[in-house]
């Protein structure tokens, strides 16, 4: 069973991408014992401004500062 940290964890992990205008459907976000991991394709939204790159680093070092995590693996490829 899985950990309620871990879950909330995860929700928190995506709703931070989506406020970031960051798509998800073909990516797959998940904590575990506190490493978020970020595997898949990420894009942005449509209409969304500014490099993806940078904003899913901006993304990550927020969410380092944040003790519900203890390490963040990025396994992504960034669409454009």
């Amino acid at each position: 069973m899985a950990d309620p940290k871990d879950v909330e964890a995860t929700k928190l992990l995506r709703r931070e991408f989506n406020r970031r205008q960051v798509d998800l459907t073909l990516a797959d976000l998940r904590v575990s014992h506190g490493v978020a991991y970020i595997r898949g394709t990420l894009r942005p939204m449509r209409g969304a401004e500014g490099d993806l790159h940078s904003t899913v680093e901006h993304i990550c070092k927020a969410l380092r500062a944040r003790p519900e995590f203890r390490d963040i693996v990025v396994d992504a490829t960034f669409r454009t």
